[in-house]
């Protein structure tokens, strides 16, 4: 009788990882929708633009979406860009022998149409797709723009607080004793600190951006990913192969980057997609306050506001909510599928 041998051996770790993560479908799918999403939103200039894509007017090759050209390009009076939805430049692309191709939506996040024939707030139609919102710029437009910009900043702020945490949770639960008394205490101090306070006092003062929201907010949102570290540190400093290290005279920066420090990203790792949740709801609660990003920049909780300020639009509110929470969910599936994967008493 033949043997097979065992194919589990020579599965290697992160492959197995990956193995657990992908028997969660819901995770998976969650995966695969959320890469697909924000893909779609990096590209917005070519699906979402008030500009064209390429153009060809009396011979001539014209890239408006890269260049642009003037009204008088294009047979007009003025030196002035040309506003691709007037229907005098429209005309001009329909004379024989010119051609164009828009974008699938003929709106970016900040235009303007003076040629709707809807007062603002209009309804969804063929022409805004999810209508348009008090000041006639088109939903759907900003909503794309509005999740990139939101999960760039997500990405940003996880990012920096996963450094700032690791960094400072290692420190105290490598070294402890004096080390991790004097930070602890300091910790306390600091996490005690008013942070609504401090962003409405920094709002009044500076002119708020996404830089200084990611400055203020980096300050604090890094003391919860500490603690998991430290705790991690000070159990795994302890352990057999980071003793025979400190005897075989290795120095403390390279036990902890070698061996201390690959044995307890677990934790950070498990709570990264929860982590930007948090980096995606605190904007969209800042935004809606009047305490985010300037009000050009496109934005989910500018959007919550305007629909709660204009409830007879009810498109608003509710394409924005949709939006929200279906990130919302689709990074919690991954975190939960995530947590799954990396947890050992787990089968593959």
């Amino acid at each position: 009788m033949s043997m097979t041998p065992s194919l589990a051996p020579s599965i290697s770790p992160s492959r197995r990882i990956w193995l657990r993560f992908c028997a969660d479908r819901t995770g998976y799918w969650s995966l695969v929708l959320f890469s697909i999403l924000f893909v779609l939103s990096l590209g917005a200039e070519l699906i979402s633009n008030d500009k064209p894509l390429v153009a060809s007017y009396q011979g001539k090759l014209m890239f408006p979406m890269l260049q642009d050209y003037s009204d008088k390009s294009f047979g007009g009076d003025f030196d002035s860009p040309a506003d691709y939805l007037d229907p005098f430049i429209e005309q001009q692309f329909h004379k024989d022998g010119n051609w164009v191709i828009y974008p699938p939506n003929r709106y970016s996040y900040n235009t303007l149409n003076y040629f709707a024939k809807q007062p603002n707030p209009a309804e969804p139609s063929g022409e805004n797709w999810l209508g348009t919102d008090d000041r006639g710029r088109d939903v759907f437009a900003r909503l794309l723009y509005g999740f990139r910009v939101s999960v760039l900043f997500g990405m940003a702020l996880t990012f920096i607080g996963v450094v700032l945490g690791v960094a400072a949770g290692a420190v105290q639960g490598y070294f402890a004793g004096r080390t991790d008394l004097i930070t602890q205490r300091l910790l306390e101090i600091w996490g005690s600190m008013p942070e609504l306070y401090l962003l409405i006092i920094f709002s009044s003062i500076f002119q708020p951006s996404l830089g200084l929201l990611l400055v203020l907010l980096s300050l604090f949102g890094w003391m919860s990913l500490s603690d998991y570290v430290r705790a991690d540190f000070l159990r795994n400093r302890n352990l057999e192969y980071v003793q025979a290290a400190r005897a075989l005279g290795l120095p403390d920066r390279l036990i902890i980057w070698r061996h201390v420090l690959p044995n307890s990203m677990t934790t950070v790792v498990t709570f990264l997609p929860f982590r930007m949740s948090a980096a995606i709801l605190a904007l969209t609660s800042l935004d809606f306050l009047g305490l985010g990003v300037p009000p050009s920049t496109p934005s989910l909780g500018e959007l919550l506001a305007q629909g709660k300020n204009n409830l007879d639009a009810w498109w608003i509110a509710l394409s924005t909510f949709v939006v929200l929470t279906v990130t919302l969910l689709l990074l919690t599936n991954i975190g939960n599928a995530l947590r799954n994967a990396l947890d050992v008493r787990r089968k593959a």
